[in-house]
């Protein structure tokens, strides 16, 4: 008597795999489960977005399938998309991530619009100095300078392998040329003369990073998120800094957390800088006083 015959299953396709993900996270409570699922079916498969859309019914080869078990189950586990893909979204550009790097936040777009409306109130024909304090994946600097070509920069972090991340972008943007990077504490490794200094320091106070989203709290570095018992600890390190480094009618622009703008407005004034407070706390797009512009006179 003749076996059965064998019937195999058809392999999984972009279309089905996708799908899977996406019940598998809608049902483990993820809000964006269906661009999270697209995102890391792509990055599995190697697809561009275009590719995805226009491919639906490719099959996933073994090594494909086994790639996006892995970045779903991890993405279960709590772990934010853009540290799995080791990549994020800022103004416009993809940024490479690395442990040591905060993910690029929407909110913090706000300083390189606040920067390059600095840079351009600046004298025609000049080459301005920029500096970005806890340069981390060198999001802020490499967008600033990519946008006003004239300028040139540094970026400082305390960590090494993040400084590391932060050039290789600077590479991959094409702003290499410009853009240098130094190991420091904030402000100690600076000469003065800066024209612009932004900087997205540790703000939330040390008890509260608990608290914090889930995605956030276990995933980002806490170095860069503990900013001492009232969350204003690095802010009075750069305040007391800011003016011996900061070149005449220089701009310093420093996001801050919620309820923080009008303390740390006070450390600058305090510091010898000017904040105008009709002008200089600005807000973001959830009407949060985001980030404090202060200035050095003559």
């Amino acid at each position: 008597m003749a076996e059965p015959q064998r019937i195999e299953a058809p392999p999984e396709t972009v279309r089905s795999a996708f799908s899977r993900a996406a019940r598998a996270l809608a049902a483990a409570g993820v809000g964006t489960a269906g661009l999270d699922a697209r995102l890391l079916v792509s990055h599995a498969t190697g697809l561009s977005h275009e590719r995805f859309i226009a491919a639906p019914a490719r099959p996933l080869d073994a090594a494909a399938k086994a790639r996006l078990d892995n970045l779903v189950e991890r993405r279960l586990g709590g772990e934010p998309v853009a540290r799995i893909l080791g990549v994020k979204e800022f103004w416009d550009r993809d940024f490479a991530l690395g442990a040591q790097t905060l993910v690029p936040r929407p909110e913090s777009e706000l300083l390189v619009e606040a920067g390059l409306d600095a840079l351009r109130d600046m004298a025609a024909g000049a080459s301005p100095r920029v500096a970005d304090l806890g340069t981390g994946s060198g999001c802020l600097l490499i967008s600033l300078l990519a946008d006003h070509p004239s300028a040139v920069g540094l970026g400082v972090d305390i960590s090494l392998a993040a400084l590391g991340v932060a050039a290789a972008n600077a590479a991959h943007h094409g702003v290499a040329d410009r853009a240098c990077f130094a190991q420091a504490d904030w402000l100690d490794a600076l000469a003065p003369e800066f024209d612009l200094i932004v900087a997205n320091p540790p703000y939330v106070p040390g008890s509260a990073i608990a608290a914090l989203p889930s995605e956030v709290a276990r995933f980002d570095p806490k170095a860069a998120l503990d900013g001492g018992p009232d969350g204003l600890a690095a802010i009075r390190a750069i305040a007391a800094a800011a003016p011996a480094s900061l070149a005449p009618e220089g701009v310093l622009l420093v996001e801050v957390g919620a309820g923080q703008a009008r303390a740390a407005a006070g450390l600058f004034v305090d510091a010898g800088l000017v904040v105008d407070p009709g002008r200089d706390l600005m807000c973001d797009l959830a009407s949060i006083e985001r980030v404090v512009r202060a200035r050095r006179a003559h």
